[in-house]
């Protein structure tokens, strides 16, 4: 049955091994950022936003959860993202792109972020459900196109529960 965005579910589907450095831009309040630090168990994720309660939020779940393989970083992605360049093994880009205003800057910071044979992973809403944002979503079609002009490969799509889709690229 299909239900609302799992990240455990969706990360599950990308067979990581657990010694990955991920960057999560636009972690917000951290759901895929905790999920994904216990994947990496002997990795490290970047959790890169622009708010700095959610970043410090995301800190006290972190230490309830005994999770220290997290980085925060305080960054405006649409100004950079201050992740070092080919140093992410993946870069995970959830409920994020229905927010920016440049999509290309954004795709082009997550692409710079990657090492060869990276792994980029979108995850968005959906155009026409009627749950979550009005405006600002972003067709697959779009995305696609975008990265394919970054030189990004997509290698699976599908859908992440009834309101989002999922897209995976690599460098």
């Amino acid at each position: 049955m299909m239900s609302f965005v799992d990240p455990k579910q969706v990360l599950r589907k990308m067979n990581l091994r657990d010694d990955l450095i991920a960057a999560d831009f636009g972690c917000g309040s951290g759901s895929w950022t905790i999920s994904l630090a216990k994947i990496l168990e002997d990795g490290k994720v970047l959790a890169v936003d622009v708010l700095e309660e959610s970043l410090s939020a995301l800190k006290g779940k972190a230490k309830a959860e005994n999770i220290n393989n997290i980085k925060f970083v305080l960054a405006d992605l649409e100004k950079g993202s201050k992740v070092e360049d080919n140093s992410c093994d993946l870069v995970l880009m959830t409920d994020l792109l229905f927010q920016v205003e440049d999509l290309k800057f954004v795709l082009e910071q997550g692409n710079k972020a990657l090492k060869k044979k990276g792994r980029l992973l979108i995850v968005d809403w959906k155009k026409d459900v009627a749950l979550g944002p009005r405006e600002g979503r972003i067709l697959p079609e779009e995305i696609k196109l975008a990265c394919q002009k970054l030189g990004l490969n997509l290698i699976k799509e599908f859908e992440a529960g009834i309101y989002h889709f999922a897209l995976i690229f690599q460098k």
